[in-house]
């Protein structure tokens, strides 16, 4: 492969320009990552501490291998939601390595609202079971819960099953979950160790039980204490709940990994050879190269450069359809078939796309797919030209693709250009955003100005005059409802994405997504459905 040559004057004003407006982004981005790694309230820390309790994330840090990387996931879930619990819920999730086997890891956070869960932590559980499972990873749960928050169990309860469900279909498919329990984990939550493989109960402090002593007193009568109901002591002596009493957490998270130790290591579908070639460019250029503005047209050529092994990149068809870029690479070893926008998609860009989607297929090889466009092509010439039923192809193609994908927002996401650059709906295993990302049906502009067509329209039928003034007014509102809910803020916090990246963090974003996916085989497929000619 040849390394790709930039076009980029990093010392220009466009350039200087859009870094500033894309580190205003990122410091944005880092203010609300700050808010999702709140604790809980001094109260509840010093009383955490007074019991000799770790915190969540120093409970994660124990766990993992010293000096592991963790890709978290999913850390502003439901950080708009006025009714819930903030930014990540009270949850940690995220993949790293425990005895040097990548393991999805849980924690919940016992001192945020006592670790009880909101609505949108309930789907933040959803999304990370399903790449647990589509990534085939131990999953290690560090359990201390009140269980669902009651103001939301109307909302919640009907899905909550789906959490114990997917451990012990898992299990079935022989990808192991470990429960350590440091406190609560009371009526549905005490199935969270009971489906697991393994159950660890930390002494006198773990209580897993149906019913606490209140509603037991409250439907037979009986009086007991908690200790009695549901101690660690009690099920790893009597009832069998528990497999492993553990005399404290440091000793709780001793017995994890070495349960972990003996859990057979997947055989991955391949170990990239050293030395790995960096980047021919600084990632920090990054930061200059992709617009704040997604109107902003950029070759994302330049991105590509950045993020892979040497810069290089086989393009595929460089001479046709041009709004749509294809090639294979490497990204810290692990080669990748990446198709990115240009702008706009043609008939001859979703052919062209749909063309290497089969041929990354027959080669095994993963999909990486760099979202910037306004939609398909419109217009009466482009629909006489087929744009539907070549539109059609792309979608078929990346429907019916079997190799494991990663989409990466970049800029904009509109129509069904977000459906044909496989977007959330179509199920790539690891979906980020940049924070400029913007994503719905049209842009902002232009549905206020479809909706001033219409509005006129409509007006002109009825014979009555438009009332441009107010119109307007309409118009502004529209505009800055429809920009909000385009934001990334807004896609992540409705769980539309796996996390907001900083822009200069993505060739190890990516890399370590890489790892996951190459960490079971890989398999094509050769079938796909009717298509158009």
């Amino acid at each position: 492969m040849r390394p790709l040559s930039s076009t980029i004057n990093t010392t220009s004003e466009a350039f200087r320009k859009n870094k500033k407006a894309m580190l205003d982004l990122v410091a944005k981005l880092e203010e609300h990552l700050k808010e999702s790694r709140f604790q809980g309230k001094e109260k509840s820390i010093d009383k955490a501490r007074s019991r000799g309790k770790l915190l969540a994330r120093e409970r994660i840090e124990l766990l993992l291998d010293k000096d592991s990387p963790f890709l978290e996931l999913l850390p502003l879930a439901g950080m708009q939601n006025k009714n819930g619990f903030g930014a990540g819920g009270t949850n940690v999730s995220g993949i790293g390595l425990v005895q040097g086997k990548l393991c999805m890891i849980n924690a919940n956070v016992g001192t945020r609202k006592g670790g009880s869960v909101d609505y949108a932590t309930v789907f933040k559980g959803f999304r990370i079971a399903k790449i647990t499972r589509e990534c085939r990873l131990p999953s290690i749960n560090l359990v201390e819960s009140g269980g669902a928050n009651l103001p939301d169990q109307a909302k919640i309860f009907n899905y909550g099953g789906e959490a114990f469900k997917e451990i012990t279909r898992r299990s079935e498919m022989g990808i192991p979950t470990i429960s350590v329990v440091f406190g609560n984990a009371t009526a549905g939550g005490a199935y969270v160790p009971g489906m697991s493989d393994y159950a660890i109960f930390q002494k006198q402090a773990a209580k897993v039980f149906l019913a606490g002593p209140p509603l037991v007193k409250m439907a037979t009568n009986e009086i007991a204490t908690d200790e009695e109901l549901g101690g660690a002591e009690m099920h790893s002596r009597v009832s069998g709940v528990s497999d492993y009493l553990a005399e404290d957490e440091k000793d709780a998270i001793r017995i994890a990994r070495e349960i972990m130790e003996f859990i057979p290591a997947s055989n991955p579908h391949m170990i990239p050879e050293l030395p790995i070639k960096a980047p021919l460019f600084d990632a920090d250029e990054i930061l200059g190269v992709v617009p704040e503005d997604s109107k902003t047209p950029f070759d994302v050529r330049e991105l590509i450069m950045r993020i892979t092994d040497g810069s290089e990149f086989a393009e595929f068809k460089s001479e046709y359809g041009n709004t749509m870029v294809c090639g294979w690479t490497k990204i810290h070893g692990y080669p990748v078939g990446i198709l990115g926008n240009n702008g706009v998609i043609f008939s001859e860009s979703a052919n062209k796309a749909a063309q290497f989607i089969q041929l990354s297929n027959q080669k095994n090889i993963p999909l990486l797919f760099l979202q910037n466009t306004t939609g398909y092509m419109v217009g009466k010439a482009y629909e006489e030209g087929g744009i539907i039923k070549n539109g059609a192809k792309l979608i078929n193609a990346v429907s019916n693709s079997k190799v494991p994908s990663i989409t990466l927002m970049i800029g904009s996401s509109f129509g069904a250009g977000n459906y044909g650059m496989n977007g959330r709906s179509y199920e790539p295993n690891f979906l980020f955003s940049y924070p400029n990302a913007k994503i719905g049906v049209m842009g902002s502009q232009q549905l206020a100005g479809v909706m001033r067509i219409i509005q006129k329209a409509s007006a002109k039928a009825k014979g009555i005059p438009y009332d441009e003034e107010q119109a307007k007014m309409i118009e502004n509102m529209l505009i800055a409802e429809a920009e909000a809910k385009s934001s990334a803020w807004h896609s992540t916090s409705e769980l539309w994405d796996d996390g907001i990246i900083n822009p200069k963090e993505t060739r190890n974003y990516l890399g370590f997504s890489l790892a996951v996916l190459y960490n079971q085989e890989i398999k094509g497929s050769n079938s796909y459905g009717v298509w158009r000619h």
